[in-house]
């Protein structure tokens, strides 16, 4: 039995004078597989599209500035809770409540605009 798996396999590779022609295709392949890999790390919206939303939400833990909302140009949200915060911090109870709601408020509107960018992209794409 063991004697039909004893056989030897050989492969060979002609080289036809083309292995110039063929190392531009072999470029251009690893090239649309790195693309490819990177839309799909990326979740087709690109580096940026991808690491907005974190951007916002480090920027929205920094207490006191909303840093967050003005990273997404809300600047009128971001000034309006920052003067909503100054009777709230005499609470110590409402204001942490109000930090946390503007982290999560940051992130959520990035990731709105993120895709509202890549939507408008594609439609661009669909028309032409």
């Amino acid at each position: 039995m063991d004697e039909d798996y004893d056989e030897e396999l050989v492969v060979s590779v002609s080289d036809n004078g083309n292995s110039s022609r063929e190392s531009g295709s072999r470029i251009q392949n690893i090239l649309g597989a790195t693309r490819i890999i990177w839309t799909e790390l990326t979740a087709g919206v690109g580096a940026w599209g991808s690491l907005k939303p974190i951007v916002a939400g480090l920027l929205a833990v920094v207490p006191f500035f909303f840093l967050g909302q003005h990273f997404n140009r809300q600047h009128r949200k971001g000034f309006d809770w920052a003067l909503l915060q100054l009777p709230l911090v005499l609470t110590l109870v409402l204001w942490p409540v109000l930090w946390a709601w503007s982290i999560v408020d940051a992130y959520r509107v990035a990731m709105l605009s993120v895709s509202e960018a890549e939507n408008r992209k594609r439609a661009l794409q669909v028309i032409n």
